[in-house]
């Protein structure tokens, strides 16, 4: 319930971008021409954060 049709394929692009693959396969997989398209599709989350920081 509240899910759409982009739904599944936002988790998907999500995971992935959480997993550190580059938004230009990220956008080769979704088939998107433009990178910006692919940025509005990954949902950052704080388990995302924390791993960036961690980095430093």
């Amino acid at each position: 319930e509240g899910a759409t049709s982009h739904s599944g394929r936002r988790t998907f692009i999500t995971n992935l971008a959480a997993q550190g693959v580059s938004v230009r396969v990220l956008a080769a997989l979704a088939g998107h021409r433009s990178i910006q398209t692919t940025q509005r599709y990954i949902d950052v989350n704080d388990n995302m954060l924390r791993r960036a920081v961690e980095l430093a």
